[in-house]
């Protein structure tokens, strides 16, 4: 389908989204699809639709981020926060400051606050979570889920902090008021600082190779000296050192001292 490359021009100017450092072939491959099911076969009366309806701008923004989040994705890497992760944070600071990045429909970062209730009351809990797509956090802030996202989330979570609302689950509000959303682009804006730890899970198989190793730098800076990283389960960090980051365990980096 023409016309990619002036949409692309397009798309940064209105929204500040750089599509060239995503995956050429796998961003040019969902947004071509997207279009021809709106009904248009090339990018420029594409993007001439998107800026004019709203809607339509609104589905190619959540299309284009690709949403999927359950809470406690894969469940063994939760153990390893809950019993190794957290514990060593903790012992240098109580107060910790997390920050849940591309946090899509907030499973995420209500999966920390819970956890987290296992190691402190919950009003010591403070999440901050962001996401470039202003939709998906505004499901995230509803807080209402199906079954299916709860399937690895522990039991005594389930019963404790949901209400179930016919075939929904709903998430108190003791939980979502420890969490702060904020609309945030990895690839333009400031990155927060002296982070404990940062989550940020299963978005940079999206990015070229020079998008994440800008994205890595920045999240490297943004921990402090005992900060760690978590990623996703298919994001191992090739040459961490190279980001002033170190292997602490699987999926989990600390800072390069």
């Amino acid at each position: 389908m023409k016309g990619y490359d002036l949409f692309k021009d397009k798309i940064y100017k209105k929204t500040g989204i750089n599509l060239s450092l995503y995956k050429e072939k796998q961003m040019n491959r969902r947004l071509e699809s997207l279009a021809m099911r709106n009904g248009y076969n090339d990018f420029e009366k594409y993007f001439d639709a998107i800026n004019k309806n709203k809607d339509l701008f609104n589905e190619f923004i959540n299309y284009m981020t690709i949403n999927v989040s359950e809470f406690y994705r894969n469940l063994e890497q939760w153990n390893v926060m809950e019993n190794t992760i957290i514990p060593d944070l903790m012992k240098k600071n109580k107060n910790l400051k997390i920050w849940s990045a591309a946090c899509s429909t907030g499973e995420e970062p209500y999966s920390l606050v819970m956890l987290l209730s296992k190691f402190m009351p919950l009003n010591k809990i403070n999440i901050i979570a962001s996401d470039l797509d202003k939709e998906a956090m505004a499901k995230a802030k509803l807080g209402v889920y199906q079954e299916k996202s709860l399937r690895n989330l522990p039991k005594e979570f389930t019963s404790k902090y949901f209400d179930k609302k016919a075939d929904k689950f709903v998430i108190k509000e003791e939980i979502k008021n420890r969490v702060t959303f904020k609309r945030h682009n990895l690839l333009e804006d400031k990155y927060m600082d002296n982070c404990d730890l940062i989550v940020c899970r299963n978005v940079m198989i999206y990015f070229t190779e020079e998008a994440k190793a800008d994205i890595y730098s920045n999240f490297s800076k943004s921990l402090n000296s005992n900060g760690v990283l978590f990623v996703g389960s298919t994001e191992q960090i090739i040459m961490p050192n190279k980001y002033n980051l170190k292997p602490i365990k699987t999926f989990f980096y600390g800072k390069s001292n």
